[in-house]
């Protein structure tokens, strides 16, 4: 429960979720709680339709709450209160702060509470009772394959739009890209970012557009001369693209990214992108809300790893890289059948 300095903003979203999973209770229902990074970025939103559509599928009731932006820990803290106080037996949960969100998620499975990690996992891993998500090494990796086919033997400047420090994602993401390009860098374990000659600029994007669009404009006022950006992101990649646009650079750059989201593979059509590694949020939740409906019925909970799957959507293929064409890349953007 909130202390009595909370906001009444936050006190009353308890009380309405208490009174939406109360209601479900009485029905039978079992009461499920998704709690995403933020609500605005596109594969969260995403995430949540999946979830929701699932939840109604299966006969379960969604609560549903987010923090302000990525590494907003507090926002998730009392968004996992709020839920677990109205009654949520199963929390969903992709990770803002993989480490600090640790101390509130064993409080949770202390009462009996299914946490299941979606998209990201906490550090350590097992801080969760399931991950479900992509393989984020491998979306780096293959990225990196692709921007080195890309780059055809030239020396390589590359600029790199991360994350945040020390979030799992963000370092699998960069760090398989890496080991796609060639370059020494650390395995999938690690939450460290790996650095290179060849990488000239390293900047934290956030995942967000406007942030991404000036780390890029900071970049290239260091480095002028840039031929290829990994970016942690498909928002961040069109802020990186407009950056360049604005220095008349776009057409001398080979932007690579992750998420594969109808917007993004979009993006890849018109050559902002060259290349995505596409995930499945719409699966991810649905196999989270199924798994909580299982819990609820049964008692049964899932364990370990669940890799949902990632693939290569690319305008241009290139010899030696597996990829698939934006057509295809559109029809199954964030997992829709």
């Amino acid at each position: 429960m909130f202390k009595p300095s909370a906001l009444a903003s936050a006190c009353t979203l308890g009380a309405a979720l208490a009174l939406a999973a109360g209601s479900a209770a009485a029905q039978g229902q079992p009461v499920i709680g998704l709690i995403t990074k933020t609500e605005t970025n596109p594969f969260f939103v995403k995430m949540k339709e999946g979830a929701a559509e699932a939840a109604k599928a299966k006969g379960a009731k969604l609560l549903s709450g987010a923090g302000k932006a990525d590494g907003d820990n507090a926002g998730q803290v009392t968004a996992m209160e709020n839920m677990i106080a109205a009654g949520a037996k199963t929390i969903l949960i992709t990770p803002s702060d993989s480490k600090a969100i640790i101390p509130s998620i064993k409080k949770a499975r202390d009462k009996g509470v299914l946490v299941i990690a979606l998209d990201s996992p906490t550090d350590p891993v097992d801080g969760t009772d399931a991950l479900f998500a992509t393989d984020n090494y491998k979306a780096g990796v293959l990225i990196g394959q692709y921007a080195k086919a890309a780059l055809a033997g030239k020396p390589a400047k590359i600029v790199t739009l991360d994350l945040f420090p020390g979030h799992p994602v963000g370092a699998q993401r960069h760090n398989g890209f890496l080991k796609g390009f060639g370059l020494p860098a650390p395995d999938a374990k690690s939450n460290d970012l790996g650095k290179d000659a060849a990488v000239v600029c390293m900047a934290d994007s956030y995942g967000d557009q406007a942030k991404g669009q000036t780390a890029m404009e900071n970049c290239l006022q260091k480095v002028p001369d840039v031929n290829l950006v990994y970016t942690i992101n498909e928002p961040a990649a069109a802020g990186a693209y407009n950056a360049l646009k604005k220095a008349g650079k776009e057409k001398n750059v080979v932007i690579v990214s992750v998420d594969g989201g109808c917007e993004g593979v979009k993006n890849v059509g018109a050559g902002v992108i060259a290349a995505t590694s596409q995930q499945y949020p719409l699966k991810m939740a649905a196999m989270g809300v199924e798994a909580g409906v299982e819990y609820a019925k049964t008692g049964k909970k899932p364990s370990g790893y669940t890799d949902t799957g990632v693939t290569l959507i690319a305008a241009k293929p290139l010899p030696g890289v597996d990829s698939k064409d934006v057509k295809t890349g559109t029809e199954l953007c964030w997992g829709k059948k």
